[in-house]
């Protein structure tokens, strides 16, 4: 990281994760096995969202029951990435995410900024 970036943290109301198009998250397919693709795929909606986000409220209506690769504490697990790496991984995985759905200078990714830099150490 740039040493300006925090630790991983979620905010309220993103739901960029949310987006579960098959088609703009082909990685993430690959990274899934065949019982949790065909649950990832069971879960896309026909607009491309989860079928359990709510766009009103902007946020997951199975949260604490999310499956396990709809957490971010999976995703070292699934992409192979180690523990040490594991911060920097979900940082970046997020910011590519708000900015494909929401765009690079979307008021969402700017919040994000503003969280991640919150949770710098020392920055309080």
């Amino acid at each position: 990281m740039n040493g300006v970036l925090g630790s991983w943290t979620c905010i309220s109301q993103c739901g960029a994760c949310c987006r579960l198009c098959p088609e703009e998250r082909g990685e993430a397919l690959e990274a899934l096995s065949e019982d949790q693709r065909r649950e990832y795929l069971s879960m896309v909606g026909p607009d491309g969202w989860c079928i359990n986000y709510d766009s009103g409220g902007r946020r997951c209506r199975i949260y604490e029951t999310r499956p396990d690769f709809c957490r971010v504490q999976q995703l070292g697990g699934l992409f192979h990435v180690s523990d040490s790496d594991l911060e920097e991984f979900a940082v970046s995985c997020c910011r590519q995410q708000i900015r494909s759905v929401y765009g690079g200078r979307s008021r969402v990714l700017r919040r994000f900024d503003r969280a991640l830099r919150r949770s710098t150490p020392g920055d309080d």
